[in-house]
């Protein structure tokens, strides 16, 4: 019989702040929120900057809050965007002179060229004559053509958080975005592991760029062309598969099924179902899920900008040329759907945990959601690598299909909503829109609301998603789908004959929206949807399943579950936050396995991994 792969736990960080119990979300609808929520979000965010507590919140913190919060102007502790550091090429020409330098001898390169000349002066020091042609590199700045992105709210640095080791900042973002998904599931790790055998936990989490800071695959390349040396990290750490492999080694202790999925800006959503798979087979009962980023360096912000991908500040000040403007609105950087010039580019990391329902409601674990698919489809044959093509019309509309076979016709008209991968450039607002008004007229959909959250966020390409999904399950926690607040009107090129697109947030209930559909659409045709069912449609389909008796005792255990959450969160705001991060902690060799020719025991689990299993191959031989 199959499982039900349900949502129990999400955590992570974006711009927006803590996606666990709805912070980020908040952020997000924060002109929409009461004076409690209000509060609390302010409270949390401030938690996260470490900011010096205060009795009570004057006007001036909560404005540098919610100023260095979303996207904004890169900041000059991160790195200045108006001196990026870079090294200039400067070619020297041939005269009659040679060109004459003294430096230390031991400075010079062990193979001399050719047009070079060296004499000593000292035992020390040496002249160094170079005739003919010649050129040097020389340390210089240049201001940056992209200055706004999503950075992390300003003073939130998850390298203090736990010995981080020199670790990539992707990694450490990893690293507090699984512990932040652990915590809120109000159950002990240690509990779930007491509950399942080692080999039925699955671990899938990846990125799209990689490591690509000084700590990982930007200080290796780069080592040899500034003088410097690559380390033995460098290469390991900046693997695409890493954030799976250290929350793997230091937060799950986990020796069951692992990988790394790529699939450029989708990646999120290609863990997501191998996760879900996992659970529907029975290969797995709980399943961690997530991706991180950390691409706001000078190099990687480049590579994207010659791709004409970002919002140029030049093109910023174009959009507002009738405002009069003497620099970017970097606020308004990303705007989906309305007038645009390219996507704004953000860092984050997401994790969910999934389980099987059976393990849920034994456990009491609290519902976020469930998902049961997710649809994956390539271009085809291209023009160009970055262009949009055929496979997310079939991505999007498996998605409404699967919603209406599920929940009917009028739950996919009247109570779904669709999370646009949205990522502010033209071809994005023309190719999606399309997609989606088409959808929409071939399943009598009228006015589609279409959400677009990186206005709030930016893109943080592999765990966009992620973001997204975070997003959808505060939906169903403020009763809220956030509006586009960036824009002031749609383009003119836009298909919305049958979506709605707002600026303003649409109030739809907590209990309004039953199913929403995340969509992601990745470089080179890397195309994923997921249809997302609400809690209050798991709860239904868990009933069915498993009877009000069950339900009843699963509601005892999840109070105790709930409390046990609220206490996190409530430290977690406090500012007393940590990562998990057990270094050199319960290592595990073969003399520690309790092994027989019919089960292996290992220590810190439930169950034995079961070797009488059976095989759908048996009656092949």
């Amino acid at each position: 019989m199959a499982r039900l792969p349900l949502i129990v736990g999400f955590g992570g960080i974006n711009a927006a702040g803590r996606s666990s119990f709805h912070h980020g979300y908040r952020r997000m609808i924060f002109d929409a929120l009461d004076a409690a929520k209000s509060a609390s979000t302010l409270q949390s965010l401030s938690a996260l900057m470490r900011l010096p507590a205060e009795q009570t919140m004057s006007a001036e913190r909560k404005r540098f809050i919610l100023d260095h919060t979303l996207i904004r102007r890169i900041e000059n502790d991160w790195f200045d965007p108006e001196r990026a550091p870079l090294n200039r090429r400067i070619p020297i020409e041939a005269s009659d002179k040679p060109v004459s330098l003294v430096t230390k001898a031991r400075n010079l390169p062990p193979i001399l060229p050719p047009n070079w000349t060296v004499t000593d002066l000292d035992g020390r020091n040496v002249r160094v004559d170079i005739s003919g042609d010649t050129e040097f590199l020389l340390p210089d700045t240049e201001a940056m053509s992209v200055q706004a992105a999503g950075q992390l709210p300003t003073g939130f640095d998850p390298a203090a958080l736990y010995q981080s080791r020199n670790h990539p900042r992707g990694l450490q973002l990893s690293v507090f975005a699984a512990s932040d998904a652990l915590g809120s599931m109000g159950i002990d790790w240690q509990t779930v592991c007491s509950r399942v055998a080692p080999d039925q936990i699955s671990c899938y989490a990846g990125n799209a760029l990689g490591q690509c800071d000084e700590n990982g695959n930007g200080g290796m390349l780069g080592a040899r062309y500034r003088g410097r040396r690559v380390t033995s990290k460098q290469l390991p750490f900046g693997l695409l598969e890493m954030p799976a492999d250290f929350v793997n080694a230091y937060v799950l202790g986990n020796i069951g099924n692992t990988g790394g999925n790529a699939g450029a800006c989708a990646t999120f959503l290609y863990s997501l179902r191998q996760g879900l798979d996992d659970i529907s087979a029975g290969r797995a009962r709980v399943v961690v899920i997530g991706s991180s980023e950390a691409p706001i360096l000078p190099d990687v912000i480049e590579g994207f900008a010659a791709m004409g991908a970002l919002a140029q500040d030049k093109d910023l000040l174009a959009l507002d040329a009738d405002k009069g403007l003497t620099q970017p609105d970097w606020r308004r950087a990303a705007r989906p759907f309305s007038t645009n010039c390219g996507f704004t580019i953000a860092e984050g990391a997401q994790y969910i945990v999934l389980m099987d329902d059976e393990l849920a409601l034994e456990l009491g674990a609290t519902v976020y959601g469930a998902v049961t698919d997710v649809f994956i489809n390539a271009d085809g044959h291209k023009k160009s690598i970055s262009g949009p093509g055929a496979g997310n019309y079939l991505t999007v509309a498996k998605s409404c299909a699967l919603v209406r076979t599920l929940l009917g016709e009028e739950s996919l008209r009247q109570r779904s909503f669709i999370q646009a991968h949205g990522t502010s450039t033209p071809q994005n607002r023309i190719s999606e829109s399309h997609i989606f008004n088409e959808v929409a007229k071939l399943f009598g959909i009228q006015q589609w609301p279409v959400a677009a959250i990186k206005a709030f966020i930016g893109h943080t390409l592999g765990p966009a998603s992620g973001d997204q999904l975070a997003a959808t399950l505060g939906v169903w926690n403020g009763g809220l789908i956030p509006g586009i607040k960036t824009i002031d009107h749609i383009a003119n090129d836009v298909h919305c004959s049958n979506l709605s697109i707002s600026s303003e947030h649409t109030e739809v209930g907590v209990e309004g929206i039953d199913s929403a559909i995340l969509n992601a659409k990745g470089f080179g045709g890397n195309n994923a949807s997921a249809p997302i069912f609400a809690p209050h449609i798991a709860l239904k389909m868990l009933t069915k399943r498993h009877g009000e008796k069950a339900m009843r005792a699963w509601r005892e255990r999840n109070e105790q579950v709930r409390e046990q959450a609220a206490q996190y969160d409530a430290v977690a705001s406090s500012g007393d936050l940590k990562s998990i991060y057990k270094f050199d902690h319960n290592v595990l060799g073969g003399g520690d396995l309790d092994l027989s020719k019919h089960a292996i025991a290992v220590p810190g689990f439930g169950q034995p991994v079961d070797l009488d299993f059976d095989t759908p191959f048996r009656d092949w031989i």
